[in-house]
């Protein structure tokens, strides 16, 4: 039998002055997973979850430099004796190399004259497998190894060392390592640079732990592409940081400390936790300061501005996510027109079957509404068969003409006619009557917060596919929300109304203009604030889950399809 011919190393092609190092902890992540490692690095992704923020506390002496590395050429003398020889302690040094391709901050390194030994510090208990350290964690302790021999040091082997067992694990650099780690590299950079990203795992066990599992939906994705393979039951994470909405009039919002504090003429009216907000939500003329401003652009804290009336202006941010081949492939699928319909289309035949439905399940007389069900029912069919753009717009003005002469049936009929809703039609800018102007401002606040959660996923939520690109408007929002105007905007003022949650009295009228007084507002926003939280199964992947989640959930949805992930867009649609 012949030999085996060994594989012929390479040199590494050293970096341009465009091209990014790897650093050596996605290396670590590419090992354990492909997907995960071009989440974080190239598309910018990330999220916490109790591992990481435990692994940041453990890592907290180690991330604190001391000492230092002597240069080897200086200070290293391989024939001086002993006790000549510098000893090496130094912790948190930042080591990189053009030649390699890699930046690394090692956590601690250890030797004396030019012999060293780089130590990595991991959180949890040494693993009871083969050599006591799983791959993932070899190859990064091996590339520090690489970067300490790109700078003149012998680098031989490594160690771990594991906090909560407080065990230390040796790690040669062999010839099957050493192979590894060049392999790896190897295999990111053609993957970062291939410009795709790999498909998820498998029914794999490390999903369910991966903090990223939410944004990177391995089995909602296997599970759109063969229907018949239904997603493991998930926990889906609680977000407890909420909205903070500021509608006094002149009011001054501040930073003290950790704390958000609202203002008017010194005297304090309200304070929150900065941790504890998910934004910051201004209606009217209010006051923020310098300080206030810069703590929540750190945060990646949103701050959308409204009117007092509750007209969405837009939103301030701070750099925004980096997930530039998502808005370059929403911005190349806009220009599509076929694809701008085929979108368009999904989105208005959700729209008017979660009408429908809406329709069928909140109707007060006995009289059942079949007909309009029935004309409903045909509409949708219609949507999915549009030929164009504009005859679309033509289903769904039809489509929301017959909903809304219906709407006036799913509210509460009153005795006393001062605390009476009348409704006989859509109207806006500015809303007549009452329930259209909980309508309206329905609309703007669920249109301010998709923009919040497009911008946080990585979209640009000015570029839509249905509603058309206008100074200041934000169509994608306006675009993804089409089909939850009815489940959150229009169930929600329809449950405002029939629980006696706002009252006639609780609208002032201007000039024609009608609005809510502050405090019927307030109870207003508390109940659409209540919406969002209320769970949901989702129809396609059987797990419950809040509307808020959900809106992420179908934002990063799209944005796999948008990706070449998923074929279609799978639309919400409620039964």
């Amino acid at each position: 039998m012949e030999p085996r011919q060994g594989d012929l190393e390479l040199p590494f092609p050293e970096l341009g002055d465009d091209q990014p190092p790897i650093p050596v902890r996605m290396l670590n992540e590419h090992v354990y997973c492909p997907r995960l490692a071009y989440l974080e690095w190239v598309q910018g992704e990330w999220a916490d979850s109790a591992d990481t923020v435990e692994g940041r506390w453990r890592h907290r002496r180690v991330d604190k430099p001391s000492g230092d590395l002597p240069k080897p050429a200086l200070d290293a003398k391989p024939d001086a004796d002993e006790e000549d020889r510098p000893q090496i302690h130094a912790r948190s040094i930042t080591l990189s190399s053009n030649k390699l391709g890699l930046i690394a901050k090692l956590d601690l390194v250890e030797g004396e004259g030019m012999t060293v030994t780089p130590v990595d510090y991991k959180r949890g208990k040494r693993p009871h497998v083969a050599g006591g350290v799983y791959d993932p964690e070899r190859v990064q302790l091996c590339a520090q190894g690489l970067l300490l021999r790109e700078h003149g040091y012998d680098c031989d082997e490594g160690a771990i060392y594991f906090v909560e067992s407080r065990e230390r694990v040796r790690v040669p650099f062999d010839d099957d390592l050493l192979a590894l780690t060049r392999r790896a590299i190897h295999e990111l950079r053609a993957t970062a640079g291939g410009g795709r990203i790999p498909p998820p795992l498998v029914d794999s066990p490390k999903c369910p732990r991966c903090s990223l599992v939410t944004i990177c939906l391995p089995d909602e994705v296997h599970s759109l592409h063969a229907p018949d393979i239904p997603p493991r039951p998930l926990a889906v994470p609680w977000h407890e940081a909420l909205p903070l909405y500021v509608q006094q009039f002149n009011a001054k919002l501040a930073k003290k400390g950790d704390m958000l504090e609202v203002s008017k003429d010194d005297k304090v009216l309200a304070t929150a936790r900065i941790a504890e907000v998910s934004q910051v939500v201004l209606m009217g003329n209010i006051y923020v300061t310098t300080p206030c401003l810069q703590a929540l652009m750190e945060r990646q804290i949103p701050i959308t501005w409204h009117s007092y009336g509750g007209w969405f202006h837009g939103h301030s941010l701070g750099h925004g996510h980096k997930n530039v081949e998502l808005r370059t492939a929403q911005y190349r699928a806009s220009f599509d027109e076929a694809r701008c319909l085929r979108i368009a289309r999904g989105l208005v035949a959700a729209k008017i079957a979660n009408s429908r439905t809406l329709l069928r399940r909140n109707w007060k007389p006995e009289e059942k509404p079949e007909r309009t069900l029935l004309d409903l029912k045909k509409m949708i069919e219609q949507a999915r068969r549009c030929e164009s753009l504009e005859s679309l717009l033509g289903v769904e003005g039809q489509a929301a003409a017959i909903y809304f002469a219906n709407f006036r049936e799913l509210i509460r009929r009153s005795d006393d006619a001062n605390f009476a809703f009348d409704f006989t039609t859509r109207n806006r800018r500015p809303p007549t009557d009452p329930v259209n102007a909980m309508l309206s401002l329905a609309y703007s606040v669920l249109a301010r917060s998709l923009t919040v959660t497009l911008q946080a996923v990585g979209f640009d939520p000015f570029r839509g596919f249905y509603h058309q690109p206008r100074y200041g408007r934000p169509a994608l929002a306006l675009d993804l929300m089409e089909p939850f105007r009815p489940l959150l905007a229009d169930s929600c003022v329809i449950q405002a109304i029939n629980n006696g949650e706002v009252h006639p009295s609780d609208f002032v009228s201007v000039a024609g203009s009608v609005n809510l007084h502050p405090d019927g507002r307030k109870r207003f926003i508390a109940g659409f604030e209540r919406r969002l939280d209320q769970e949901v199964t989702h129809p396609l992947f059987g797990y419950r889950l809040s509307y808020r989640r959900l809106l992420e959930l179908q934002c990063r949805l799209f944005g796999r399809h948008l990706l070449g992930e998923l074929p279609e867009y799978p639309n919400f649609t409620t039964r």
